[in-house]
């Protein structure tokens, strides 16, 4: 009510019939209770994401041109006809977010599919650039020709109102991935990323997805205890497989990374 002036208050409350206020009644804190918050709300989500050009400024500038995110426009991945639901469009669809603050004051997302199957994704880019601002017109192409589409089976945030820490978690998997890196001369073309349980030779989507588990709160940094954004990540585990590496515009081969396990990761960052 703060934002309301006592003028335009007293002006709405003068509008009022005398038996019109004999029907207001005063809420108490348990009949607040009994109507607020109760079943929390849920939000089904269809959207297109596009982006012409993101800009970092510190001295000089890091850009990405031409930023897509949608739907990959099919229901087949990693040769399963359908996990992606029985159509395929370019929208993030099949999305829903579940969103309750419960009775300790917890916050708590859920992110799933609206029907029985994973969500799909296709994320394009163009160039990943630095360039100066210092009026030499210097620049370093980093990345080009970004593409990437996969499946999502789930997502979560949960902030714990006790501790000041947010939870995240989501299941993922990359069915192909590719990119250039003009400045080393290397490109990536069919990369892979599946839980490290999944077994090519014998596949189970119920194995498909790596999955991340994030805690994200504000805590000390290592080296003087100064205030910093502290991320935890206590393990990840997956299967990643690169069809074909190319050095100098020559294949090199494939490479396969069999149960990767990155654990008791810890990150600070913060300003300088």
């Amino acid at each position: 009510m703060k934002g309301l002036k006592p003028t335009l208050l007293a002006l709405c409350i003068a509008g009022v019939t005398p038996a019109a206020m004999a029907d207001i009644q005063r809420l108490d804190d348990s009949m607040m209770g009994n109507i607020t918050g109760q079943a929390g709300v849920s939000i089904e989500l269809e959207t297109k994401i596009d982006i012409g050009r993101f800009l970092y400024f510190d001295e000089g500038a890091l850009a990405i041109e031409n930023i897509s995110i949608g739907g990959a426009e099919r229901t087949d991945f990693f040769g399963f006809g359908g996990i992606a639901g029985p159509t395929g469009t370019d929208r993030l669809d099949n999305i829903r977010i579940d969103i309750d603050v419960l009775a300790d004051g917890d916050a708590a997302i859920n992110i799933v599919p609206t029907n029985f199957a994973a969500v799909d994704f296709r994320i394009t880019t163009g160039a990943w650039y630095l360039a100066a601002t210092d009026g030499s017109n210097n620049s370093t192409d980093l990345i080009g020709n970004f593409f990437a589409e996969g499946l999502m089976g789930r997502g979560s945030i949960h902030i714990d109102t006790a501790t000041d820490v947010m939870r995240f978690r989501t299941a993922f998997a990359i069915e192909t991935m590719e990119f250039d890196v003009p400045f080393l001369a290397i490109g990536v073309r069919g990369m892979q990323i599946t839980g490290a349980d999944y077994d090519r030779s014998f596949p189970s989507p119920l194995d498909l997805f790596a999955e991340v588990d994030l805690y994200i709160y504000e805590g000390a940094r290592f080296s003087n205890g100064w205030s910093s954004l502290a991320i935890e990540m206590p393990s990840f585990r997956a299967d990643i497989g690169i069809n074909e590496l190319i050095v100098g515009q020559q294949s090199i081969g494939s490479i396969f990374v069999d149960d990767l396990a990155i654990t008791n990761t810890s990150m600070r960052i913060y300003g300088h």
